[in-house]
């Protein structure tokens, strides 16, 4: 009987590793793809294996423009943004809210939901809810918002135009001194 028994083949010779067949895609582990190569333990992806792009930011987070960054040129989105750095151009975020940092520095003219300076803006502002100018905020340009926070210690010049958006024409849209004149006659 030991006799008759009959010789295994040799063993695959193993190719070298620049003859590998192509890495398995993500759901597919290595061991079940190439049953016939031993010895490679299945472990879970991490992040440094492939590249994911980021996720939006929760709606809490707003997104930030660091302050060593300077941008030139229009920035338009839907997130709210949180600015150090220095923007130069315009800034449209309609619903949303667009914060000026202490360190930041703005010569745009800005149109969003909400603003708020703590840093130095130069530029026209115009804000769908409100506008909120800091204690150490600055502002030169005009204001157009239905809401309005100047705080003490602000710096502002320039005018408010108060839009309370939607309303018709009432008699507190007359100037002071027409609606007297109209009640005495």
């Amino acid at each position: 009987m030991w006799g008759n028994k009959k010789p295994e083949p040799p063993a695959r010779p193993v190719a070298p590793a620049q003859q590998l067949p192509p890495a398995p895609a993500p759901s597919v582990t290595p061991t079940t793809a190439y049953p016939e190569i031993k010895g490679v333990e299945e472990k879970p992806m991490t992040t440094t294996d492939a590249y994911r792009p980021p996720a939006a930011p929760a709606s809490g987070t707003p997104a930030r423009l660091g302050s060593s960054l300077h941008v030139k040129g229009e920035i338009s989105g839907n997130e709210d943004l949180h600015v150090d750095g220095s923007v130069e151009g315009l800034v449209s975020l309609e619903d949303r809210k667009f914060t000026v940092g202490p360190s930041a520095k703005v010569t745009a003219d800005v149109v969003a939901r909400e603003i708020v300076v703590y840093g130095n803006v130069k530029g026209n502002l115009r804000a769908r809810d409100r506008i909120e100018i800091k204690k150490d905020g600055a502002v030169v340009g005009d204001l157009t918002t239905a809401r309005i926070m100047i705080e003490d210690g602000a710096y502002f010049k320039g005018s408010i135009e108060i839009d309370r958006g939607g309303e018709k024409d009432t008699d507190l849209d007359k100037p002071a001194f027409s609606r007297v004149s109209s009640k005495a006659d």
